[in-house]
């Protein structure tokens, strides 16, 4: 898939900003979960006293609005998301970022996909030389169309 695709319609990632106490993660899942939302990426960073909470879901729209409504402190951001066929490709994709010479500031994979296959979600300082390297190598870069169900 041509690297132009995804910045026309980029993966979006929520990080939410929560207490590091008991039961946190557990209630913005199920709130996502009750209204229909499927995370299909999660990563939590965790420090003394807080935690971040970054995921990519199949509805953003419907994602950002309970979040909003639901007083949970967030920043969203685009991420660069790429498919492979298994662990073996991750030599590939990073071989393809170094030769681009990117740095990748965070990388998670995905829990689910609607169509089955393995994925990353990546940060780094430039996406769009990221997509192009990573399309050059033949691997496709995922849109927020390709993730939602």
């Amino acid at each position: 898939m041509p690297a132009t695709l995804n910045a026309a319609d980029p993966v979006q990632q929520f990080s939410v900003f929560a207490e590091n106490r008991v039961g946190r993660l557990h209630d913005l899942t199920a709130l996502l979960r009750a209204h229909d939302v499927h995370i299909m990426a999660l990563t939590v960073l965790d420090t003394t006293d807080s935690s971040i909470l970054r995921f990519i879901v199949d509805d953003p729209d419907k994602a950002r609005e309970l979040i909003i409504n639901n007083d949970y402190p967030h920043t969203l951001c685009d991420v660069l998301a790429v498919e492979i066929a298994d662990e073996a490709d991750l030599k590939g994709v990073l071989a393809a970022l170094l030769e681009a010479e990117l740095n990748i500031h965070y990388v998670y994979s995905f829990i689910k996909r609607p169509e089955g296959r393995a994925a990353l979600a990546l940060n780094l300082e430039d996406a769009d030389v990221a997509a192009q390297a990573l399309h050059t190598r033949g691997f496709r870069v995922l849109t927020q169309r390709d993730i939602s169900r």
